[in-house]
């Protein structure tokens, strides 16, 4: 998730990255809430966890959608 030069995170997919959550875009919000600070090995720990966790979320979803027919209602 950390480019060589350790700087940038890559690799969140997008769909997770453009997931909303009370109005915010997750990933991008945990970020700019830390912005000119240096992360620690536990922060990048805990957003790849969250970026895990999203893509979990979304994969679920999925599946409610596909389990209760015409949900959300239309």
């Amino acid at each position: 998730m950390i480019n060589k030069k350790g700087d940038r995170f890559s690799g969140v997919p997008e769909n997770v990255w453009n997931f909303y959550v009370g109005g915010y875009q997750v990933c991008q919000k945990w970020l700019k809430d830390r912005k000119g600070r240096t992360l620690s090995d536990e922060d990048i720990l805990h957003y790849q966890r969250i970026v895990v966790a999203l893509q979990e979320t979304i994969e679920l979803m999925a599946k409610i959608d596909a389990a209760i027919p015409g949900f959300p209602i239309e």
